[in-house]
């Protein structure tokens, strides 16, 4: 459908020739634009802009607005309600511009209708007050008193001052011509007090000439001349050629209700000098109308007709009918006045035809607009039911495609469960598997100690006296407890480990006569009781440290143990200042001690299967020697890392 208005249109302009000239190449081509543009919210937006910048084309060529109409189609598409209250209300602005009210009135409730689809109510607001002023034009005011006094409870619900100002204003002024003058002056003092503090003065000059008219209307003369003086000030520092004519015009009627013909002869003439500047010709032959009759009240028919006369050579050039049909009743009542009969019927007669011819190209408007309501709405109903057929038929391919998409992706997780079940089922019997490997290897861990400590208590007990060796074996007996106890479980608690740990340096500095001491810092955000690890994990490189570290340096050592957690993961750090891994190799060999450490072994044995089990490669021992400046050992750092589980 509109493939084939793009064409009529083209076929127009080129039918026209040169008519249109530059104007019609660039409409053209923009229209033709817009076809690569991809249907989004954005090319309905574009189209708006489009279609407001060139209008005034549209207008002057008595064509429907296309990039409003594509606007509409694109929007309808998109559900882009947004979209759809700027197209309609931008057609209503359009059509009330042209004094096409019925048409202004239409486009403007859609746009109220789709403002509330969009849930804006700014937007709203805007459409209401808009659909008010329409009604109010066709003299509906009780239908644009509903419409003005709900876009007032909404601007005032959103302080919209802009929009308040508006319906007040519009309030008054339907109240202003249903004769009820005290009410529309409350309203208008209103709308006057926001438009001050809004600083918009062209505001301040309408509400206060609108009071002007209010006073006028209630006899009170003298305050209708003050407010239209006060209205006419702000329009002369807004140099509103517009304002100062209606100023001039209303000060000239309120001067000649008070019979002050001089005064209002005086701002008459005023009026005629501005609208000279006013590009509506309808200003300059109603001042000479209203001088007109001002003559011919003061009985000087001479000056009356002359500028009735110039009044309607104005009309006539530019078919101001409504204006003519006021002139010639005027030119009847002067020349009556005069008592020439014959001539006032035969302006009577003539201004009667123009009230006939005026009735007439009303109905055929109205009729007209009430028909384009019907086109308009007839297409908008064709556009949704294509839309509709468009919708359906997009829902059934979706449908299939759910259908289809359902049973691929009930069949992948069947393949995907399937292949989960069995690794999970493999990944357990494996890691049952494990778990007995360390299970056997923690056994081995028991004799290995037992026979270690048992050595040293047969050495202590011939080296020192019978009291401290009874202090060694009481000891000794807490801690075997303690280890028979701890390595039952796959996991112990932080605490647990510490206290066998201190156990077994306080033996060990008492089997060495105190060749060293020991430092255990854990890091104060670690709850001991709460964090589990597995047991006698850390003993074998604790024992490490001290027989081939510590107890070979000449002086004072010192082992230091740091425990720190970052989350679920455990690092501990055994540092000695002993002699160091390459010189205790070399006493190793000298004593022909070739063989390994089982308890670092069976450790290193331990934490290969909790990394396995784990699925981690978080679980590692890390060995560096330290050394000063000049190269000589410092000791050794022992780095272990291991995954931790957690009471809680």
């Amino acid at each position: 459908m509109l493939k084939g208005y793009y064409f009529l249109f083209i076929l127009f302009v080129f039918t026209k020739g040169d008519t249109y000239g530059q104007d019609s190449i660039l409409v053209f081509h923009t229209l033709d634009s817009a076809r690569l543009l991809p249907n989004d919210t954005s090319k309905v937006n574009w189209l708006i802009d489009k279609g407001k910048s060139m209008g005034h084309y549209f207008d002057q060529h008595k064509m429907e607005n296309p990039f409003f109409q594509d606007a509409i189609v694109t929007a309808q598409h998109l559900r882009y309600f947004r979209g759809l209250f700027s197209v309609y209300n931008e057609l209503g602005i359009s059509k009330r511009n042209k004094s096409e009210y019925i048409l202004a009135s239409d486009y403007h409730e859609k746009a109220v209708k789709y403002a509330a689809e969009a849930k804006n109510d700014l937007l709203l607001t805007i459409a209401l007050n808009n659909t008010g002023v329409d009604y109010r034009r066709q003299d509906k005011l009780e239908k644009a008193f509903g419409y003005h006094f709900r876009a007032l409870q909404l601007a005032e619900k959103i302080n919209d001052v802009r929009n308040i100002c508006v319906a007040i204003n519009s309030i008054g002024n339907i109240q202003l011509s249903t004769g009820k003058y005290d009410d529309a002056i409350v309203h208008f003092n209103k709308a006057l007090q926001l438009e001050h503090k809004n600083e918009n003065s062209l505001g301040v000059a309408i509400n206060l000439g609108n009071i002007g008219y209010a006073y006028q209307g209630l006899g009170k003369l003298d305050l209708a001349i003050d407010y239209y003086k006060k209205s006419l000030a702000v329009n002369q520092q807004l140099n509103n050629s517009t304002g100062l004519t209606i100023c001039y015009n209303s000060l000239g009627a309120a001067y000649k209700e008070k019979k002050d013909y001089a005064h209002a002869l005086e701002y008459l003439n005023k009026a005629l000098i501005v609208n000279s500047k006013v590009e509506d010709k309808v200003h300059v032959a109603e001042s000479n109308l209203s001088i007109g009759k001002l003559w011919s009240l003061q009985g000087k028919h001479e000056e009356a007709r002359k500028y009735i006369q110039a009044s309607i050579s104005i009309s006539l050039l530019w078919r101001f009918k409504s204006m003519l049909m006021d002139a010639y009743k005027a030119l009847a009542a002067d020349y009556k006045a005069s008592g020439d009969f014959e001539k006032s019927l035969e302006f009577m007669d003539k201004s009667l035809l123009y009230k006939d011819s005026l009735l007439d190209e009303t109905s055929s408007q109205a009729l007209a607009q009430t028909q384009a309501i019907y086109e308009v709405d007839r297409k908008d109903n064709q556009i949704k039911l294509l839309e509709h057929d468009k919708q359906l038929g997009e829902l059934r391919t979706k449908r299939n495609v759910v259908y289809i998409m359902s049973l691929a992706g009930f069949l992948l997780m069947l393949m995907v469960g399937g292949f989960f079940y069995i690794r999970h089922r493999n990944l357990e019997t494996n890691k049952h598997t494990l778990q007995l490997e360390l299970r056997s290897l923690r056994a081995q861990m028991n004799p290995h100690f037992i026979f270690n400590s048992l050595s040293s208590i047969h050495r202590f007990i011939w080296s020192n006296n019978q009291e401290e060796a009874s202090d060694y074996l009481t000891k000794f007996s807490r801690l075997m407890r303690m280890i028979l106890d701890n390595t039952q479980y796959t996991f112990i608690s932080l605490n647990k480990e510490l206290e066998s740990l201190r156990l077994y340096l306080d033996l060990e500095k008492l089997r060495c006569n105190d060749v060293f001491d020991y430092i255990i810092n854990v890091a104060v955000d670690i709850n001991e009781e709460e964090v589990l690890i597995p047991p006698m994990i850390i003993q074998p490189y604790v024992e490490n440290a001290i027989w081939h570290g510590l107890v070979h340096k000449s002086g004072k050592g010192l082992l230091e143990i740091n425990v720190t957690l970052k989350g679920r993961t455990l690092t501990c750090i055994v540092t000695d200042n002993g002699i160091g891994r390459k010189k205790a190799i070399e006493i190793k060999e000298k004593k022909g001690q070739t063989h390994r450490s089982m308890g670092m072994k069976v450790t290193e044995g331990r934490i290969d299967l909790i990394r396995k089990i784990n699925n981690t490669k978080e679980a590692n021992v890390n060995i560096t020697d330290l050394e000063d400046g000049t190269g000589i050992a410092t000791g050794t750092e022992v780095k272990l890392i291991l995954p931790v589980e957690f009471i809680f």
